[in-house]
């Protein structure tokens, strides 16, 4: 079997219960337009593998040691870059972080410490949120805003500041600013 075979079955059985926040549209369609991104741009195995797999840290009981065990070294670290670090570490924090505040990790990280592959599979889980989050506006209206842990201002800094950082980071891959001229597109119909 291989590894992206793997890691959809993989995926697949870690993600079957749950659904897409507010709706019940089944998880896995998530995943696999993460998927369907990156592979539309040639990225290897291990990354089509890891855009499967880059939830699975952050929303199942599986661990960044399980991935590592069962996909190998660069799969996990692509899937690491694209996990919350209160996740990540999956420990008891005293004072759990706020929204902003995981957000701003993540801009710091896919602005100062991302590889290629990291940015390119974040990206494209960016992108499918934000996809998701323009279908569904226009579906329920401004209703939409209350599924989430965040306002609808707040959201819109987060995907413009991930858009900006991407079309920045173009140097190191065409597909990066394509994704984030999108993301900007998006943002202008949606907030």
């Amino acid at each position: 079997m291989s590894i992206v075979s793997k890691a959809l079955v993989f995926a697949t059985v870690q993600h079957q219960h749950q659904h897409r926040k507010g709706t019940k549209i089944p998880y896995m369609v998530h995943l696999l337009n993460v998927c369907r991104i990156v592979a539309e741009n040639n990225c290897s195995d291990e990354v089509l593998a890891a855009a499967l797999l880059h939830d699975v840290v952050e929303d199942t009981t599986v661990t960044i040691d399980d991935v590592e065990k069962n996909f190998g070294k660069q799969v996990a670290e692509i899937v690491r870059g694209a996990t919350e670090l209160d996740k990540l570490e999956k420990k008891a924090i005293e004072k759990e972080s706020t929204w902003r505040e995981r957000k701003e990790h993540t801009i710091y990280f896919l602005q100062h410490e991302a590889s290629v592959d990291q940015l390119l599979v974040s990206a494209a889980d960016k992108l499918d949120n934000l996809r998701s989050i323009v279908y569904d506006h226009k579906k329920i209206g401004e209703k939409l805003w209350s599924r989430f842990n965040a306002s609808k201002e707040q959201q819109a800094w987060y995907y413009t500041t991930v858009a900006t950082i991407l079309m920045d980071k173009g140097k190191d891959s065409n597909l990066l600013p394509e994704i984030g001229r999108e993301m900007i597109d998006l943002c202008e119909n949606v907030f």
